[in-house]
């Protein structure tokens, strides 16, 4: 389990970048960072319920990390509703293939857990990429 934890704030780092140091909201966000940001969804699900299988019902660790990013991504209500749906989706294939804790349930986690870091990474590193290209000339990228 001390090993589940470590992975867990690994990932919660992660999601932190995004909702933290991303001042980028959803609708500016590029089709790909869109589709990252859904994958994040699925997965903050999936650890939703695999950390509840060994928690409890009453463990609201990772959904209230997935109202977070919804909170500050303000997306309009189209991708509010897809990133929502990815959540549950998340959640009930795990909660599914995975109703009790037990040695495969705490595998299964930190194996979520280093992709939801992973992807976590990939978002905040696309983020700061976009954040350091000047949008137009008028940012001082122009013609030689």
């Amino acid at each position: 389990m001390v090993i589940t934890d470590g992975m867990s704030r690994l990932f919660l780092i992660g999601v932190a970048l995004i909702a933290f140091a991303t001042p980028v909201l959803a609708q500016e966000r590029d089709a790909k960072d869109r589709q990252r940001l859904l994958d994040l969804a699925y997965t903050l699900g999936e650890s939703h319920a695999l950390r509840q299988a060994c928690q409890g019902e009453s463990d609201q660790y990772w959904r209230s990390r997935m109202v977070r990013m919804t909170e500050v991504e303000q997306a309009d209500q189209a991708f509010d509703a897809q990133m929502r749906e990815r959540f549950n989706t998340g959640f009930a294939s795990r909660r599914s293939e995975y109703p009790t804790c037990d040695d495969a349930s705490r595998k299964a986690e930190q194996q979520v857990s280093r992709k939801g870091q992973s992807q976590a990474q990939k978002l905040s590193q696309s983020v700061r990429q976009a954040q350091r290209e000047p949008d137009s000339v008028a940012d001082g990228e122009g013609p030689r």
